[in-house]
């Protein structure tokens, strides 16, 4: 069966979107407007407001983004716009749009390499030294001398159009946006479908889901992609890249990369995912949080805490109010006690629980847990799960769906209709369904906290419940993240596809800002008060 989701254009702010790889959305390059260029500073943030004839004084990179309009090509360097503007003819002057991209699973693939990180918990690094405890020169080698593989495919022509579709290998071309590049750099960060980037020497990879991958394949040939070593035996195993260009980079070890100083940190998301911190020799301070779901542990990390960050690359994907997710603990409790319960009155259910292509694994590790149960996937799914390397997990597969009440289906398959007829397969072992779709996406404001609010459909004999385990952040996560941080500049990168999206989000980073900037202050005089009465009080006569 092969693993997909559903493709669907970026949300609004207001709405809520079916879900695909990790709940997140990726951006639409442009939405067509027109206005005037604006020069870029050396570091490739623009110097002045579009349609301003001198530079602001107060302006900021956050400003002049939104200031843009739904043109972003304004933000451009002119041989990137031109360049751009030919591949709209091109297209016959369509809109430059970025579609979600699916994987097909199941094909055979050569053996994973890298190193792997173990166990799905959050890890927190505080060494005294910093997060780093050791540092690496990387060199990326003469990738550039690979040629592009020209054997022939062993999939059949039909399976071949549809890889490369939902790959981006048949699309054209189009410039790399401002807001992949990091300033001051030759690299890129999750911009793989715009294939080679003129002046990148490196291409990151924040992790491996098809809406950040998108555009890699057996084909490429561009560059060096450096990502966690999980990431890049997924990036071989699923895609068959060449590994000549895959280059693992270990969590919490600071990595000469072209000068620059790039750090992974664990990113709380899907297995593998990474926030990216890249410090230049110019002092300039930039972290990517490529997707996450932001917690206090990270606020422990040494290396955010010791060094301020100039500019945050932020997963918005719920930056909105209305999103406070209870924590996944709370989450994962209550979907054993439901599952307990269920069981208790109908002994011959089938228990599901839908999940993407990697991510939602501890959902029904918790499950298998808490009643001694075996996890049944398709082979496709079996065998990216055992390419993790953790036991605890890869131990409790098995390869018989009869074997087992406990069944992982990929997301999309929740429905009634399918369920029911998935329960066919084994109608003379079960007689119901109970289902769990884990997605920040079924969140509600009713429910809040109170997960005992939740109400499943039930159609016959299948139920389904639609629980918040989300791992992406909340708004207040996003909020209490962003307040410790304090950024001088913060740049969203998912729901920016229209003004309205925009205009909210600058306002929540401005709500943010300001509010960390007068609480600072606030605690350090009670600080100094504290000292001074300590000093005065109890200090020597």
């Amino acid at each position: 069966m092969a693993l997909s989701t559903d493709a669907s254009p970026p949300p609004s702010l207001g709405e809520e979107p079916l879900p695909h790889d990790g709940d997140g959305y990726d951006l639409n390059d442009d939405d067509g407007a027109s206005i005037g260029v604006v020069s870029l500073d050396d570091e490739g943030f623009p110097s002045q407001l579009p349609g301003s004839e001198t530079p602001s004084k107060k302006s900021s990179f956050t400003a002049d983004f939104y200031r843009c309009g739904t043109d972003w090509s304004s933000l451009m360097l002119q041989d990137d716009k031109n360049n751009r503007h030919s591949d709209l003819e091109r297209d016959s002057g369509k809109k430059m749009k970025q579609a979600n991209l699916f994987q097909i699973w199941g094909f055979k693939r050569s053996d994973a390499v890298g190193l792997v990180e173990s166990g799905p918990s959050l890890r927190v690094y505080s060494d005294k030294g910093g997060s780093s405890s050791e540092r690496k020169i990387v060199k990326p080698g003469n990738w550039g001398s690979i040629s592009r593989d020209g054997g022939k495919e062993s999939e059949n022509t039909k399976s071949l159009r549809k890889r490369k579709r939902f790959s981006g290998e048949n699309r054209a071309t189009h410039s790399c946006p401002f807001y992949k590049k990091i300033p001051g750099t030759t690299f890129t960060v999750d911009a793989f479908r715009y294939g080679s980037v003129e002046g990148c020497s490196a291409y990151f990879l924040s992790h491996f889901h098809c809406d950040h991958y998108g555009g890699l394949s057996k084909k490429w040939s561009h560059g060096p992609i450096y990502c966690s070593p999980l990431t890049g035996r997924l990036v071989q195993m699923c895609l068959s890249v060449n590994p000549l260009y895959i280059h693992p980079l270990e969590f919490n070890t600071e990595h000469v990369i072209d000068g620059v100083k790039v750090t992974f940190l664990e990113a709380n998301h899907c297995p593998g995912a990474a926030l990216i911190h890249f410090s230049l020799p110019n002092d300039q301070r930039y972290l990517h949080t490529g997707d996450f779901r932001a917690c206090k542990p990270m606020q422990a990390y040494s290396l955010l805490i010791n060094q301020r960050v100039n500019v945050l690359y932020l997963d918005t994907t719920y930056c909105n109010p209305k999103y406070r997710f209870p924590s996944k603990e709370d989450v994962l409790n209550y979907v054993v006690k439901i599952t307990k319960n269920h069981l208790k009155i109908h002994q011959k259910t089938l228990v599901v629980v839908g999940a993407y292509s990697i991510g939602k694994e501890c959902v029904y590790l918790a499950i298998s847990k808490a009643l001694g149960v075996k996890i049944y996937a398709n082979a496709s799914r079996r065998r990216i799960l055992q390419a993790f390397d953790w036991s605890d997990l890869s131990d409790r597969l098995c390869t018989i769906g009869m074997s087992t009440l406990l069944h992982v289906l990929p997301m999309s398959s929740l429905r009634p209709e399918t369920l029911k007829d998935y329960l066919k397969t084994y109608k003379d072992q079960f007689t119901a369904v109970l289902a769990f779709r884990p997605t920040g996406w079924t969140f509600n404001e009713k429910i809040s906290n109170d997960l005992e609010l939740i109400k499943p459909v039930t159609k016959g004999n299948v139920t389904i419940y639609g629980v918040p385990y989300s791992e992406h952040s909340s708004y207040t996560e996003l909020r209490d993240f962003v307040q410790f941080l304090r950024p001088d500049k913060i740049i969203p990168t998912v729901n920016v596809g229209n003004a309205a999206n925009r205009e909210k989000m600058q306002s929540y980073f401005r709500d943010w800002l300001s509010l960390s900037s007068v609480v600072l202050p606030i605690c350090w005089l009670q600080c100094r008060a504290f000292i001074n009465f300590m000093t005065t009080k109890v200090g020597p006569e």
